[in-house]
C-alpha cells in the first residue's frame, strides 16, 4: 500500500476480525461512518460470520484471519478476539501496511505489547487500542470539571469495576492465564485503571502494591449466564478479585480495585472518587452491568459555606466514538499517524505487569 494513497483513503476500507460481542461493536460503529467500507469481517462462527456478512452487506467474508489479511483491499482493521491472538493478528496487518484498532488491553503482556508498538513505528501506521470506559459521558463530564481546576489539585483518588457473580465463562480463555494475561485486573481493571489516570490528568505511576484472590473461581462459584455458559476446558487460574494501591508522581495516591466475584450486591458498580485540595468528586455508575449514566456528586464551599452539587451528564458513545477517533486518525495522514502508535495503550499493559508482579512477590514494585 502506497503511504500517500492511504494517508486520505475514499473510501476508507476496514476489516473486524472477531465476531463476538466486541466485533459486533465495531462492525455496528463502522457501518454508520460515512465514507467507510466494510470489506472483510473474519470470524470462526461459520453461521454467526454469514449473518453478520449479509447484514453489513460485506462482499468477504473468512473463517481464518490470516486469508482475511490477504484481501488487497483492505487500509485498516479491528482486532476484536481473544487477548493472546492480540500481537500475532496485529503485528501481521502492520507489517502489511494496515492501521490497526485492538480491543483492550494490548497484549497479554507488556512485553508482547512494545513488539506491537515497535511494529507500528517501523511500519508507519496507526495502532490505536479501544478504551471505550474513558468516553462515558459520566467520566468526560468528571474530567472536565477537573480539568478545568474546581477540586484543585488531586491528592487521593479510588476507582473500581466490581461485579457479583461476573467470571466470563468459568473455564474458558479467560481464566487461562497463558490465553488472557490474567484474570480482572487484566480484563476490566485496565478500563478503570485507563478512565483513572485520565480523569487525573495521566501522572506517572511511580510504585503499585497490589495482591490479588483467588477464592470464589476455584470453586466453580461466581460465573452467571449473564456472561455467557459455564465450561471445564481450563481450570481456573487467574485472579478473581485485585487491588493496587498506586503513589503517582507529584504525591498523588490511587487505589484500583477490579473484581469478576465477590460477595456484594447483585448489580454491577463502576466508580470513580477523588480528593482534592479544594473540592471532592464522586461517580457511581450502577446497573447490569452500568448504567448508562451514573451518579455524579461534587463536593465544594463557596465563602464557607457548602456548594455541593450534581452535574448532569449525557450517555457516553463508546465504541462508536472510539472508532470514529481511530478512523479520523487514520484520515489524518502520516502527519498524526506517529501520535498513535499504541504507547498509551503499553504504558497501562507496564502498570498491571507491575500489580501481578507485586502480588506475586509480596512487595512493592517500582515503575
Amino acid at each position: 500500500m502506497n503511504p500517500e494513497q492511504s494517508a486520505v483513503p475514499t473510501p476508507l476500507k476496514v476489516g473486524v476480525v472477531g465476531i463476538g460481542w466486541a466485533g459486533q461493536q465495531h462492525l455496528k460503529a463502522y457501518s454508520r461512518i460515512p465514507g467507510v467500507q466494510i470489506a472483510a469481517v473474519a470470524g470462526m462462527e461459520e453461521e454467526l460470520l454469514h449473518s453478520l456478512q449479509a447484514e453489513y452487506a460485506i462482499p468477504h467474508a473468512y473463517l481464518r484471519w490470516e486469508d482475511m489479511l490477504e484481501c488487497k483491499e483492505l487500509d485498516a482493521i479491528s482486532v476484536a478476539v481473544p487477548t493472546f491472538l492480540h500481537a500475532p493478528i496485529a503485528i501481521a496487518a502492520l507489517d502489511r501496511g494496515l492501521h490497526v484498532l485492538s480491543e483492550k488491553p494490548i497484549a497479554r503482556t507488556a512485553d508482547e505489547g512494545r513488539t506491537m508498538v515497535a511494529a507500528a513505528r517501523k511500519a508507519g501506521r496507526v495502532l490505536d487500542v479501544a478504551f471505550n470506559h474513558r468516553r462515558r459521558g459520566d467520566i468526560q463530564k468528571l474530567k472536565s470539571i477537573i480539568d478545568a481546576g474546581e477540586l484543585g489539585r488531586p491528592y487521593y483518588a479510588k476507582a473500581s469495576w466490581l461485579r457479583r457473580t461476573g467470571i466470563p465463562r468459568l473455564g474458558s480463555w479467560f481464566t487461562n492465564p497463558e490465553l488472557s494475561g490474567g484474570g480482572p485486573m487484566a480484563d476490566i481493571g485496565v478500563h478503570v485503571l485507563d478512565y483513572a489516570l485520565h480523569l487525573l490528568g495521566e501522572p506517572k505511576v511511580v510504585s503499585v502494591t497490589a495482591t490479588v484472590h483467588a477464592e470464589l473461581g476455584p470453586k466453580g462459584r461466581g460465573g452467571s449466564a449473564r456472561f455467557s455458559p459455564m465450561s471445564s476446558e481450563h481450570a481456573f487460574e487467574v485472579e478473581d478479585f485485585a487491588s493496587a494501591f498506586l503513589r503517582l508522581e507529584g504525591g498523588t495516591t490511587l487505589l484500583i480495585e477490579a473484581g469478576w466475584a465477590s460477595y456484594r450486591e447483585m448489580d454491577d458498580v463502576i466508580d470513580f472518587m477523588v480528593y482534592g485540595t479544594d473540592g471532592g468528586a464522586e461517580l457511581k455508575a450502577k446497573g447490569s452491568p452500568s448504567a448508562p449514566v451514573g451518579e455524579l456528586r461534587i463536593f465544594t464551599d463557596k465563602d464557607g459555606e457548602n456548594a455541593d452539587y450534581s452535574p448532569e451528564a449525557q450517555p457516553g458513545r463508546g465504541h462508536q466514538a472510539v472508532v470514529e477517533e481511530f478512523v479520523e486518525i487514520v484520515r489524518g495522514g502520516s502527519a498524526v499517524w506517529g501520535d498513535h502508535d499504541g504507547s498509551l495503550a503499553l504504558g497501562r499493559a507496564e502498570i498491571i505487569d507491575a500489580c501481578y508482579l507485586s502480588a506475586r512477590e509480596s512487595r512493592e514494585v517500582q515503575l
